[in-house]
C-alpha cells in the first residue's frame, strides 16, 4: 500500500482558510497554495521566529481559528518567481465604483540586484507594499527609503521577517515621514529592531498622523523601548488604532507606560500584547488604566500573559463597563475555575457585549464550565466561544448542549478541541444538533468519539432541519466502521460545508466510501480534509478524477 505523502502546506492552510471569493469574470483565480503563502504569517521566515514562537502561532491556529482572506482578482506572475504575484484586487462590491487597488506582494523570495532593480519602481507607485522574508537587510533600506519617499499612494507597508536591524528600521520610516504620506498600515513584525532602534518612534508616531494599524510584534524591544513608543503614542498627533506587541520581551514595567497610553487616547481600539510575561502585578496595572480609559477599546489579546484567578477579578469590572469590548483572548493562562467564577459577573453585566471569548488551555474542569453554561444561557450577543485544551470530560459537554438549547443562547462557534471528551458525550451532542439553529462550526477534534460517537452524530445530522456548517473530526479514533454513516451524511445534509476527518484510521474502504457520496451531484460539501490518511494510488487517482470533475469541492490532503 503507497503511503498518503501529507503536506504539511495542506495541513497548515485548513487550519487558516476562509473560503475563495468568486473570480472576477474572464480572470483566473490564485491557487490555494499561492493565496495561503501569501497571507499566512507564520510560514514566512520561521527559522528567524524567536524560540517557540512558531510552535505556539501554530498552536493558536490549532486551538482557535484564524481566518485569513484569500486574494482573488486580475493578476500577473512578476519575473523570476513561482510564488510571489503582483495582485491587481478590484473591489467585490459591484456598487463600489472606486479605481482598484494596485499591491505588490511579494513573500518568502530572496531578491537579486536584477530584480531589486525591476522592483523599485513599483514601490514608488503602488498603494499597497509587502515585502515579507524576503531576505533584506540595512543595504536595501536606504533605496526603500526613497523609493517611499517618492510614493504618495501608499497606503500599507509590510517588510515583516526581515532582518532591518535598527539602522535599516530607521532608513525606512526616514522614507515615510514626506509630507505626502498617507500610510495606514505598517508592519515591521520580526525585524530585529531593538530599544535602541525606538528612539525614533515618538518623532515618526508624531509626523504619520494617518497611521491607524502598527505590528511590532516579534522584536526584542523590552520595556525601555516600550517606554519610547508610548511617548509616541501619547503624542496627540497619533491616532493609532491597532497596537501589535506579542513577543517583545515585555515585563510587569511595560504596563504602566501603556495604562497610560490607555488613560489618554481616545483612538486606541485594539490591544494585543499576548506572549509576554507581564504577570499578576503587570495585567493589574492594565487594568487600572483601562478602568480610567478615554479609548473604546474593541479586542484585548492576553494569552500566555502570565494571568493568575486574581486577574480575573480586575479583569470583571473591565468587562462590566467596557461595552465596546467584544473579542477577549486569555487563552493558555492557569486561570483555573476560581479565576472563572471571579470573571463571570462581569461577563454577565448588561454592560458585557462581548462576542468572541477565547479560553484555551486555562485549566477549566466541570465547576468553571458550569460558570460558563450560565454566560451562554444569558448573553445573547456571545457567538464564539473556546475551551479547547481543558480538561472538560463529558459531563461538560452535556452542560454545554443543555445551554444551547436555551432561546438566550445565540452562540455560533464551538470549540471543544482537546477537551478529553468520549463517544458518550455524542448523543448529547447530536440531540443538540438536530433542534439548535444558531450553532454553525464545532470543533471536536482530538477526543477519543470512535466509530459510535460518530455515528451518533451523523445519525443527528442526518436529520431535517440541521444547520451546521463546519465540523471539526480530526485525530477521534475514527477508522473505516465509520464511513458508512459519514457517506450517509454527506449525502443527506445540505447544510454541511466544511468536514475535517484529519488523523484518523481511514483506509482505503472507507475513503471509497465517503468518494461515492462525494461523486453524487446532490452533495453539498465544499471542503473535506484528509490530512494523514494512508490509501492506494487507486483511490488517489480518483481523488484527483474528483478534483477535477468538480471544481466546488476542494479536498484537502
Amino acid at each position: 500500500m503507497a503511503s498518503r505523502r501529507g503536506c504539511l502546506l495542506n495541513f497548515l492552510l485548513l487550519l487558516t482558510e476562509s473560503p475563495l471569493p468568486a473570480p472576477l469574470p474572464g480572470t483566473p483565480q490564485l491557487t490555494a497554495a499561492a493565496g495561503f503563502l501569501s497571507c499566512w504569517p507564520p510560514l514566512q521566515g520561521h527559522s528567524r521566529h524567536p524560540p517557540g514562537a512558531l510552535v505556539t502561532h501554530l498552536f493558536r491556529r490549532c486551538v482557535w481559528p484564524c481566518h485569513v482572506p484569500q486574494l482573488c482578482g486580475p493578476w500577473q506572475s512578476l519575473p523570476g518567481s513561482p510564488l510571489p504575484f503582483l495582485l491587481l484586487e478590484a473591489d467585490v462590491d459591484k456598487g463600489n465604483t472606486s479605481p482598484p487597488t494596485m499591491k505588490l506582494d511579494i513573500q518568502c523570495e530572496q531578491l537579486s540586484d536584477a530584480r531589486w532593480t525591476e522592483l523599485l519602481p513599483l514601490i514608488q507607485q503602488y498603494e499597497v507594499v509587502r515585502l515579507d522574508d524576503c531576505g533584506l537587510t540595512e543595504v536595501r533600506c536606504k533605496d526603500i527609503g526613497s523609493a517611499l519617499r517618492a510614493n504618495p499612494s501608499l497606503t500599507e507597508l509590510s517588510l515583516r521577517t526581515n532582518e532591518l536591524g535598527d539602522s535599516g528600521v530607521h532608513l525606512v520610516l526616514q522614507g515615510l515621514q514626506s509630507p505626502t504620506c498617507k500610510i495606514q498600515k505598517l508592519n515591521l513584525q520580526n525585524c530585529c529592531l531593538t530599544e535602541a532602534g525606538c528612539r525614533v518612534l515618538p518623532g515618526v508616531l508624531r509626523s504619520l498622523s494617518t497611521l491607524r494599524e502598527l505590528n511590532l510584534s516579534d522584536n526584542p524591544l523590552g520595556d525601555a523601548g516600550l517606554q519610547l513608543l508610548c511617548e509616541g503614542l501619547l503624542d496627540p498627533q497619533c491616532h493609532l488604532e491597532k497596537l501589535q506587541l506579542e513577543y517583545c520581551n515585555l515585563t510587569a514595567a511595560a504596563c504602566e507606560p501603556l495604562a497610560a497610553v490607555l488613560r489618554a487616547t481616545r483612538d486606541l481600539k485594539e490591544l494585543m500584547v499576548s506572549n509576554n510575561d507581564l504577570g499578576e502585578a503587570g495585567i493589574r496595572e492594565l487594568c487600572r488604566g483601562l478602568a480610567d480609559s478615554a479609548c473604546q477599546l474593541e479586542a484585548l489579546k492576553l494569552e500566555n500573559c502570565g494571568l493568575t484567578p486574581a486577574n480575573c477579578k480586575d479583569l470583571c469590572g473591565i468587562v462590566a463597563s467596557q461595552a465596546s469590548l467584544n473579542e477577549l483572548d486569555l487563552g493558555s493562562n492557569p486561570l483555573g475555575d476560581a479565576g472563572i467564577a471571579e470573571l463571570c459577573p462581569g461577563l454577565l453585566s448588561p454592560g458585557s457585549q462581548l462576542k468572541t471569548l477565547w479560553l484555551w488551555e486555562c485549566d477549566i474542569t466541570t465547576s468553571g464550565c458550569r460558570d460558563l453554561c450560565r454566560i451562554l444561557q444569558a448573553k445573547e450577543t456571545l457567538k464564539e466561544l473556546s475551551l479547547a485544551g481543558n480538561s472538560l470530560g463529558d459531563e461538560s459537554a452535556r452542560l454545554l448542549c443543555d445551554s444551547l438549547l436555551q432561546p438566550g443562547c445565540q452562540l455560533e462557534s464551538l470549540w471543544v478541541k482537546s477537551c478529553s471528551l468520549t463517544a458518550a458525550c455524542c448523543h448529547h451532542f447530536g440531540s443538540m444538533l438536530t433542534q439548535n439553529k444558531r450553532l454553525l462550526e464545532l470543533q471536536l477534534s482530538n477526543n477519543q468519539l470512535g466509530d459510535s460517537g460518530v455515528q451518533a452524530l451523523c445519525q443527528a445530522l442526518c436529520q431535517p432541519g440541521a444547520t451546521l456548517r463546519v465540523l471539526w473530526l480530526g485525530d477521534c479514533d475514527v477508522t473505516d466502521g465509520a464511513c458508512g454513516g459519514l457517506a450517509s451524511l454527506l449525502l443527506t445534509n445540505r447544510s454541511l460545508r466544511e468536514l475535517d476527518l484529519s488523523n484518523n484510521g481511514l483506509g482505503d474502504p472507507g475513503v471509497l466510501q465517503l468518494l461515492g457520496s462525494l461523486e453524487q451531484p446532490g452533495c453539498a460539501l465544499e471542503q473535506l480534509v484528509l490530512y494523514d490518511i494512508y490509501w492506494t494510488e487507486v483511490v488517489e487517482e480518483r481523488l484527483r478524477a474528483l478534483e477535477g470533475s468538480k471544481p466546488g469541492l476542494r479536498i484537502i490532503f
